[in-house]
């Protein structure tokens, strides 16, 4: 706890409000953002590689929250404060750091695909500050931020060689191994007999977050298999076309994840089957359904010619 006192002890109100927002670049919507206007417009393969990490990662950390249930600092010692914004987007238990995993997704992926060295500093910068941003809000001890730093990398490591190749095969057997960790890890929490000292509140959000990470997978499986064999869309376009690509495409997105969250509530009682559900609606609509129509944009907004 040395080390957040230290850094409780360096807060002010304007940097609080710098760290904020650096701790926002490990949620969903950036990693969700960031990672669908590289698969759009830039690079397939460096899309994918960032979904694979980041729902991998994911699952691993969520499992190893309900494994070992460590709580939050504030928990652990009571005279230790937090910065009180950053307490809402600290839900489950402490161990490891979902943030700082999502980060290595949302910043290490591109840093080590990108060709300027400049930029992938800048990435490496600001994926170091995501994990510092989490000691110094209070919501993470060094040992939750550095063990989810070494699933980040390791995860980066190993996967790299299988998106480089451009191998679909490997692709794939990479999806079908992700399936099946995603339902392994929903069956955990829907089957294994806590002990009675498990927060519910905890446990609620590891198996909502199980069902979503599986909804996503199956997702971008069945995206995946369809833009192979049928859609082979391509990320070339003017840049007013890559522009109408990432502003409507996002919109329709956001409006599928908030239209459907009623109806399937509805239908499936507000059970947790209704997240996977309108997830997989989400990643499948962004993976196959939306690129079908970038020939018309790109047709509707051609490149000048020079």
């Amino acid at each position: 706890m040395s080390i957040l006192y230290f850094f409780e002890g360096l807060r002010q109100p304007w940097l609080n409000k710098i760290m904020l927002l650096i701790t926002e670049l490990g949620n969903e919507i950036p990693f969700m953002v960031i990672s669908i206007v590289l698969f759009w417009c830039i690079s397939k393969q460096v899309g994918y590689f960032m979904l694979t990490s980041g729902f991998v990662g994911t699952i691993t950390t969520q499992w190893m929250k309900l494994i070992f249930r460590i709580s939050r600092p504030w928990v652990q010692d009571s005279e230790f404060t937090i910065v009180e914004e950053a307490r809402a987007g600290a839900d489950g238990y402490s161990f490891p750091s979902g943030h700082t995993q999502s980060a290595a997704s949302t910043l290490g992926v591109p840093a080590v695909s990108v060709k300027k060295r400049w930029l992938s500093i800048i990435l490496w910068v600001f994926y170091a500050l995501v994990g510092i941003s989490r000691m110094y809000l209070g919501v993470h001890t060094p040992l939750d931020v550095g063990v989810s730093v070494g699933i980040g990398l390791l995860l980066i490591i190993l996967m790299r060689p299988v998106f480089r190749s451009g191998n679909s095969k490997k692709m794939y057997i990479l999806l079908a191994i992700l399936t099946l960790i995603a339902i392994a890890y929903v069956i955990y929490t829907n089957v294994y007999p806590f002990p009675a000292d498990v927060e519910a509140e905890n446990l609620e959000s590891g198996v909502k977050n199980g069902y979503t990470l599986l909804g996503a997978i199956l997702g971008m499986f069945a995206a995946f298999l369809i833009d192979d064999h049928y859609v082979h869309f391509s990320v070339e376009g003017s840049i007013p076309a890559q522009i109408v690509k990432c502003v409507v495409g996002l919109g329709l997105i956001m409006a599928i994840r908030a239209g459907l969250k009623a109806p399937l509530n509805a239908i499936f009682g507000g059970g947790m089957a209704a997240h996977a559900v309108r997830y997989f609606f989400m990643v499948l609509f962004a993976g196959a359904i939306w690129p079908m129509a970038f020939p018309f944009i790109c047709r509707l907004l051609p490149k000048k010619k020079k």
